[in-house]
């Protein structure tokens, strides 16, 4: 079955909300980047979150549990570099 890639973004999107003043208050931020047809979220980490020690529980305690509580169809949630 494909991916609603529409529906799963709204449900990231809305997750990303949930955290965002938490990062903010920190200093940083995150933004989606992608979503790609086998379920993996691809986020990049801004501001203070880009050097932070702590960026990969942010990641997966954080970001990846709530996407996948309102999207179990994810796989996981993974940080990428722009250049």
């Amino acid at each position: 079955m494909a991916l609603n890639i529409e529906r799963l973004t709204q449900k990231v999107n809305e997750a990303l909300e949930q955290l965002r003043p938490f990062l903010e208050a920190d200093g940083g931020d995150m933004e989606l980047v992608e979503i790609t047809e086998e379920g993996v979220v691809r986020v990049q980490l801004l501001g203070a979150c880009r050097d932070c020690s702590m960026s990969v529980m942010t990641l997966k305690a954080g970001l990846e549990e709530a996407v996948k509580k309102v999207a179990p169809e994810v796989v996981r949630v993974e940080a990428v570099e722009m250049v």
